[in-house]
């Protein structure tokens, strides 16, 4: 088995995503939020345009979890610090939100790491691995992304795109 062309673009999307968001210590505010609003929907497509080949019936397609809880916090907590204010936002997607009176916040920086949390298991799981286990983390990837992933991906581009943008008008002051 073959690894396709969009398979191999996904990969390599992720990897690009993670050494972003490892690396936003090193960046400007404006850098970073650009490189999430490029790198952000180039993931999306990519992986709704995911197409593994199917496992076998007992074949239970999961990713185990590579990333460390104090690693995924440290992560965090700088994405959060060079945000700064611009980290909370209104969240209307959220499921509790049909029984709020009150508006439901949420945080930029949690949710790049939520997303980071899935992309770095995804590449720590088909680094080195043969085509055969790179597919089968495929289909988990692409089942999560469905299920819990995709969601929370679009929800950040909202407050991305307000951050960035922002941030360019007060440049132009």
């Amino acid at each position: 088995m073959e690894l396709n062309t969009n398979s191999l673009a996904f990969i390599g999307l992720c990897n690009e995503y993670c050494f972003a968001v490892e690396n936003s210590r090193e960046t400007t505010l404006h850098e970073f939020v650009a490189s999430m609003l490029r790198l952000l929907p180039r993931i999306y497509i990519s992986a709704s345009d995911l197409s593994p080949e199917p496992l076998m019936d007992d074949d239970e397609p999961y990713l185990d979890s590579y990333l460390d809880e104090d690693y995924y916090e440290s992560v965090r907590r700088q994405i959060e610090n060079l945000l700064g204010p611009d980290d909370v936002y209104l969240e209307v997607f959220e499921e509790d939100m049909k029984y709020s009176d009150t508006p439901i916040g949420a945080s930029v920086a949690e949710g790049i790491c939520d997303v980071f949390q899935v992309l770095y298991n995804f590449i720590v799981a088909v680094k080195d691995a043969p085509d055969e286990a790179i597919n089968s983390a495929l289909v988990a990837v692409k089942e999560d992304f469905a299920t819990y992933w995709s969601q929370k991906l679009c929800n950040l581009l909202r407050p991305l795109n307000h951050i960035y943008y922002k941030s360019v008008d007060e440049d132009d002051v």
